[in-house]
Order: C-alpha cells, then structure tokens, then sequence
C-alpha cells in the first residue's frame, strides 16, 4: 500500500523578518556586445543606459548633470589659468629682454662719455686753450644793490 504523503501544519505566526516575496532584481541583463557597433551607436547606447541607470537609483539624472557641468567648468577654468600664466610668462621674458637690452645700451653710452671727457683735454690744448691753474671764487655775503630796488627788475 503507498504511503500516504504527509503533511505537517503549524499553528505558529509566520516569521516576520523574512520577506515574503523576492523583490524583483534591478541588475540589468548581460547581453553579448558586438565589435561591429560605430562610435556613435556606442555613445547613445551608453546616454540610454545612463538614463536608465539614474531612473533606478536614488539620485536623480540632475544631480549628475550638475557634476557634469562643474568638472567641464573646472577643467576649462584650469585651462584658462595655465593659458595665462604662459602668456604671463612670455610677457615677464620679453620685458627682462627689453631691461637686458636697455642695460646694454645704458652701460655703452656711459663708455662713450668717458672716453669724451677724456679726449677734452687734449682737444681744448688743439684749440689753444689754456688749463686755469687756480680758482677764483666771488663772495657774495653781505652784499647790497645800489640805487632803488622798485626800478629795477
């Protein structure tokens, strides 16, 4: 004779800690990628499932996109920055150029005039000149101009 199959019934309360039913998975499919794909499709393929990845999670596609725009921002505001100070750079080489060049010309004039005030003597002598030998000085303490000041001028 079979044996009947058994059964066995509780009269307890079901457990409440474990869920009843599965949650559905929010795991996408694998799927096999194809080589064949153009650079374009892949760029859409990867908007759509970005998309579909901020409508499953908790933070929505806007946060994403104000990452987005603040690494763009960053990323053109350091190329800004390092543009200037190359052309900063540049500017700061020219100039101590140009302080280089005046120093140069600066430092030959110089030469040029002492080799001038050097020649004087020997020139003054060609013309027939005579060197003064002593020197004369006025001394105008306690001097008064004669005569009425109101007419002259």
């Amino acid at each position: 004779m079979p044996a009947a199959q058994r059964s066995v019934r509780s009269g307890a309360a079901p457990d409440k800690r474990r869920p009843k039913a599965q949650p559905a998975s929010t795991r996408p499919e694998l799927h096999v990628a194809s080589g064949k794909s153009s650079g374009r499709e892949v760029m859409i393929d990867g908007a759509r499932r970005l998309l579909v990845w901020t409508r499953t999670r908790r933070a929505p596609l806007f946060h994403i996109v104000v990452a987005m725009c603040i690494l763009g921002a960053s990323l053109v505001a350091s190329l800004m920055l390092r543009t200037q100070m190359i052309e900063n750079s540049f500017e700061a080489t020219k100039t101590q150029q140009s302080i280089s060049r005046l120093n140069q010309d600066i430092q030959d004039d110089q030469s040029t005039l002492d080799q001038l005030q050097a020649s004087l003597p020997e020139k003054a002598e060609k013309m027939g000149m005579v060197a003064q030998k002593g020197s004369i000085s006025i001394d105008l303490q306690g001097y008064k101009a004669s005569g009425d000041s109101k007419g002259q001028q």
